[in-house]
């Protein structure tokens, strides 16, 4: 890959860093990777990739190594917590509507795909942020292992999630994340999953408890509750959710008991509430989360993430001679489309688990259950539907 004398700073080595430097990359440039955690590793349990998510995967030339460590998600919808399903996905007919099922994957796996396509010191772990300007040219300052150091670079991109030290330097005005209110477990059980399982989401009243097989056999799943204290923590995690969950539809408590207890994650979950005037300054532009961190509900995190790096390395290559015309081009390509997603995915997660009243809750699975397969799978293939074309004006 030949090198244009273009450089490029990503700061964070999460999903969305490790993508928009493998899109720089094939555009022509230098990427230096700058991640603060020592090992470098994605801290997480597992997700879903829609068809958008895969597409992406494709642009940057990893949609097979990606696939081998994943596995379809086939049937599934959304139930009332005796089991009764409110709402089922035809598998068959989204696939046809997209051209590829969803698929489950563990975040390391992904992680490691998107590591190991990188040259041997692109990722610099244990470095600190300290400073960041805009320019052009654009410079980062950190620290590691006790060494000041500061790079000077053509750009700079923030993918250093929901408390982006990027975005607070350079977007001093904004007030950053905001809690929901809702509060997530995720896990991974301990061992394979000795029973056939799918991918789906039971919904209770101000609570939810979601499944997604993953290809090694295990499960990964995922509990949310609305209005739990901030902050708060139970001194075992997976203790509270079997009490929780207790009585809930199989297979959730014994999905629970399947669980090490200290490999419960547990966070507050928060957005940005206030939608970002623009994702670019300088010579510098913002990616994945720390540009539109959205709640889970739709499970387009990770994909718009890998939407904004596929995107940014197209203008870039376009525009390989003016930086500013390819991150304007970013900007309108990508802000309108990831905030509008980040709106439906709040909303869904207000009209779905969010909800506690008992009556309100009642006529919530009545609707679902009324509506029309073709509405759904129309509603849920909405934002899976993504062609990574650059909007010029």
């Amino acid at each position: 890959m030949a090198d244009r004398g273009r450089s490029g700073v990503v700061v964070g080595g999460g999903i969305g860093g490790l993508a928009a430097a493998t899109a720089l990359r094939l555009a022509g440039w230098d990427v230096t990777v700058l991640e603060r955690s020592a090992e470098g590793g994605e801290i997480g349990a597992g997700l879903t990739i829609m068809a958008n998510g895969q597409r992406a995967l494709r642009e940057l030339g990893l949609a097979d190594a990606v696939v081998t460590s994943a596995t379809p998600q086939g049937g599934g919808g959304v139930r009332d917590r005796s089991g009764r399903w409110l709402a089922r996905v035809d598998s068959a007919a989204l696939e046809r509507e997209l051209g590829t099922s969803a698929i489950g994957i563990h975040r390391e796996q992904l992680h490691r795909v998107l590591r190991e396509v990188l040259p041997a010191g692109a990722l610099v772990t244990g470095a600190e942020v300290l400073d960041v300007t805009a320019g052009p040219p654009a410079s980062v300052t950190f620290v590691r292992d006790g060494e000041r150091r500061t790079i000077t670079a053509d750009l700079v991109v923030g993918a250093d999630g929901i408390g982006s030290a990027v975005r607070r330097r350079l977007w001093p005005d904004h007030p950053g994340p905001a809690h929901t209110g809702v509060t997530a477990w995720r896990s991974v059980t301990a061992e394979r999953w000795p029973l056939d399982l799918v991918g789906a989401v039971t919904w209770g009243p101000g609570t939810e408890f979601g499944t997604v097989p993953l290809v090694d056999g295990r499960v990964y799943w995922f509990a949310a509750v609305a209005g739990a204290p901030v902050g708060h923590r139970f001194a075992d995690e997976a203790a509270h959710l079997r009490r929780r969950f207790a009585g809930w539809h199989a297979p959730i408590p014994d999905l629970l008991a399947a669980t090490e207890p200290g490999a419960v994650l547990r966070h507050d979950l928060q957005h940005l509430a206030v939608p970002l005037p623009s994702y670019v300054t300088g010579a510098a532009a913002l990616l994945g989360d720390a540009a539109h961190a959205m709640t889970p509900n739709l499970g387009q995190g990770a994909a718009q993430a890998l939407e904004d790096a596929v995107v940014l390395g197209r203008a870039l290559a376009r525009y390989e001679d003016d930086v500013p015309a390819a991150l304007r081009v970013y900007d309108r390509t990508r802000r309108p489309r990831s905030q509008a997603v980040a709106r439906a995915s709040r909303w869904s997660g207000r009209f779905g688990h969010e909800l506690r009243s008992a009556p309100v809750v009642a006529l919530r699975d009545l609707l679902v259950r009324a509506t029309p397969a073709t509405v759904a799978l129309s509603s849920l293939a909405r934002f899976a539907h993504w062609e990574p074309e650059l909007v010029e004006s």
